[in-house]
């Protein structure tokens, strides 16, 4: 679920623009349909069309397509030019610590000084989302930003990426197979269906992230596949959510969320403008909204239309993409640079390229 800078070395693999596109599509999924529609009034509710209805139930899982993009980007960026190895290691950490970590921090100390009088929001808490191991310890989605849960799942991939990447590409194509295999096992044994389930936080993350490294080194296969049997992929897998007994995991993670990242590589409207400009403020529009969000429920909670409720989570998405233009332009981007120089050494190797999560 990342784009790719280049500039910074003639031999750097190029943006895949299509996903960062579809990147800014999945943070909206989440901001703002799934969470607002969570709000519904009752009246709102009971009227809603199906598609609605069906939205409220599962936009939660445009988190793991987060995690099927950040994977594919990843094996792109690091595995195709062969780049990361152990002299590039402490590149690729300052790389991803510049990245998350400012923006992080930072809406870890406003929703501490907003929310920190919450029972829930305890020193340990506290401590577990200063070190990222909140997704951990006692997971819970009313600890402070709470959707930064999935932050520290991330970068529980990539330790287990660059872990596989410095040694061999035997040793990495085993740990995905393993990262695979290991959370189909416990979703098959301990998933259960609905969701989202907290337990499953870990699972989720290795799952869909090392599939999205599958589908990067199926690539020119997959790119034989006429593009009418992707949609067709994808809209099977969304109709078989919440089917049966098992975990909707099985369909989302194996079958829909692999064919629309297929399918946004061929779709040029996700690398227009307006869909890039999105795609650069995926990560603040993700982290910023939820805060954002407690005050506009009084708001969601007294609508009594259907329209009004629209108008209202319309003001709602326009606020949050305000303030994450401000967080990307004065937040993410300076504090990335500051980063990154403030870490230069003068003899260490080329520079990796700067890849952007959500």
């Amino acid at each position: 679920m990342t784009g790719v800078k280049t500039g910074e070395h003639e031999s750097h693999p190029a943006r895949l623009a299509a996903l960062d596109g579809l990147r800014g599509v999945a943070a909206c999924g989440v901001a703002f349909l799934y969470h607002p529609l969570l709000e519904l009034s009752a009246p709102v509710a009971a009227s809603a069309p199906a598609a609605v209805l069906w939205l409220r139930a599962w936009a939660w899982s445009c988190v793991d397509l987060f995690f099927v993009i950040s994977g594919y980007i990843f094996a792109h960026v690091y595995l195709g030019t062969k780049r990361l190895d152990r002299a590039h290691f402490g590149s690729f950490w300052r790389a991803r610590f510049a990245r998350l970590y400012p923006l992080h921090f930072v809406m870890l100390i406003v929703c501490a000084f907003l929310f920190g009088a919450a029972q829930v929001n305890t020193s340990t808490a506290f401590v577990a989302h200063l070190f990222m191991l909140q997704a951990f310890v006692n997971p819970e989605v009313r600890h402070f930003n709470g959707p930064a849960w999935s932050v520290s799942v991330e970068m529980a991939c990539y330790a287990l990426f660059a872990l596989g990447a410095v040694r061999s590409d035997k040793v990495m194509r085993w740990i995905t197979a393993v990262a695979i295999i290991i959370p189909l096992i416990y979703l098959a044994v301990m998933g259960r269906p609905g969701g989202p389930w907290f337990g499953e936080c870990f699972p989720r993350g290795p799952l869909g992230f090392f599939i999205g490294q599958v589908l990067w080194r199926c690539r020119h296969r997959i790119a034989r596949i006429p593009l009418p049997v992707l949609v067709a992929a994808a809209l099977l897998g969304f109709s078989l959510v919440g089917e049966g007994p098992a975990s909707p995991l099985f369909v989302l993670d194996l079958l829909a969320w692999p064919a629309v990242a297929c399918l946004a590589l061929r779709l040029a409207f996700l690398e227009s403008r307006a869909m890039l400009w999105l795609g650069d403020r995926s990560y603040a529009v993700y982290m910023i909204h939820f805060p954002i969000l407690l005050y506009f429920l009084p708001w969601l909670h007294r609508a009594a239309s259907g329209w009004e409720t629209v108008l209202i989570i319309a003001g709602f998405a326009a606020v949050v993409l305000f303030y994450a233009d401000l967080a990307y332009r004065w937040i993410e981007v300076p504090a990335r640079k500051a980063i990154r120089r403030g870490w230069k050494r003068p003899a260490r190797p080329a520079a990796l390229p700067d890849v952007t999560a959500a």
